[in-house]
């Protein structure tokens, strides 16, 4: 009789990394998004950021040579999965970026793990959430509340339609997360490709009739953070997102949602010369702890007979 020990997958590395930069392509997002709806309407915006992620990953995926699914129903759950991870809460928070400072906007859009976790609760019965998992959800949280401080709740109670939407944008994404498991068959461009897609073709039409791109004149500014939107917070964080859910699960890949406040109160620092407070790092380690308490695999033992 040996004992075998099974040791932590090796690509536990590589998709705490995906997870960083899935939660740095993301958090940047918030700030494009801000300077795009200053001449560019919100919903013309998120049009014109599916149709540029979505051609883009149509050509990488034609030049990888991998095809495009042709059945009707796969396509269908396309257009439920956009609905749940992109027309709607991307429209939801460029309307919402209106209204609502940046670090409420951050707290209330980073809520979807916690929907996720609950959701997976409610619904997926083949993927309970360990005590791990529970104990990382309140550790980011926890990182959130210390990073951000008390004092980004001083708004909460004005804009309320403002925050509502934040808040659904968030329960789309969780819910996103657990839909996204149907496409687990599929190379993650493909369903990437396809609900970006959707989304375009669900949008446009709405965009034409009600904004009238043509009469519009979006400042360079505004063109250049749709650019950047759609290639960097669209197109390539989709493909990792979806890479991510396959190898971390519904609510290990939503786990992103915990490292945006600090990567915003990074770039913060950096670029705008803001200060880090004591609570601040505090929180870091908090958001940390979280996110490797949901993401990073147990050890297990097992004994085989030989």
């Amino acid at each position: 009789m040996t004992l075998a020990i099974e040791t932590p997958q090796p690509r536990t590395v590589l998709n705490l990394a995906l997870l960083l930069l899935l939660a740095t392509l993301w958090g940047s997002a918030y700030t494009l998004i801000k300077v795009g709806v200053a001449t560019i309407p919100p919903l013309t915006l998120i049009a014109g950021r599916t149709l540029i992620a979505g051609i883009i990953l149509l050509v990488i995926v034609a030049l990888r040579g991998i095809a495009m699914p042709r059945d009707p129903a796969v396509w269908r759950r396309f257009m439920i999965q956009t609905c749940l991870n992109s027309a709607i809460p991307f429209t939801l928070i460029a309307w919402a970026t209106r209204y609502v400072d940046a670090g409420l906007a951050t707290i209330l859009g980073s809520n979807a793990p916690i929907f996720a976790f609950l959701l997976t609760l409610l619904f997926v019965r083949h993927e309970r959430p360990t005590l791990r998992q529970s104990l990382g959800v309140a550790a980011g949280l926890a990182g959130i509340c210390l990073v951000v401080g008390v004092n980004a709740f001083n708004g909460l109670g004005k804009d309320v339609l403002a925050q509502l939407a934040l808040v659904l944008s968030a329960v789309a994404f969780g819910a996103s997360a657990l839909f996204g498991r149907n496409f687990n068959g599929l190379d993650p461009m493909v369903p990437a490709a396809g609900s970006l897609i959707c989304g375009a073709i669900l949008l446009t039409p709405f965009s034409l009739v009600i904004d009238q791109p043509w009469t519009l004149a979006p400042s360079t500014h505004s063109l250049l953070a749709l650019l950047a939107l759609a290639v960097f917070s669209t197109a390539i964080a989709f493909v990792i997102y979806f890479k991510l859910i396959q190898s971390l699960g519904s609510v290990g890949a939503t786990a992103q949602a915990y490292l945006r406040v600090p990567i915003g109160v990074a770039v913060g620092a950096i670029f705008l010369g803001e200060t880090l407070s004591p609570t601040v790092w505090i929180g870091l380690v908090c958001v940390i702890a979280g996110i490797a308490a949901m993401t990073i695999p147990q050890r297990t033992s097992s004994a085989t007979l030989s």
